[in-house]
């Protein structure tokens, strides 16, 4: 399994945008992401970075595999 790197909310939204979710609001200190058809919703915290625990689980939330979500990064 791929490492997940340390980043900034910006690039975790970013990545996010490219594979169809868009900001839909922010809440306090956390973007809120969401996506048509999909019932879940990431709340990406506005922190300096992004902790690899809560970036992973935001994967997979989002239902993307760790090298699905490396890869978009990286487009």
């Amino acid at each position: 399994m791929p490492k997940v790197p340390l980043l900034t909310p910006r690039e975790v939204v970013k990545t996010f945008e490219k594979l169809g979710w868009e900001v839909a609001r922010r809440h306090s200190s956390h973007i809120i992401l969401t996506k048509e058809g999909n019932i879940a919703t990431l709340s990406v915290p506005e922190h300096r970075e992004v902790a690899r625990g809560t970036l992973r689980g935001l994967i997979a939330k989002a239902g993307l595999t760790v090298g699905e979500f490396l890869d978009a990064l990286r487009k």
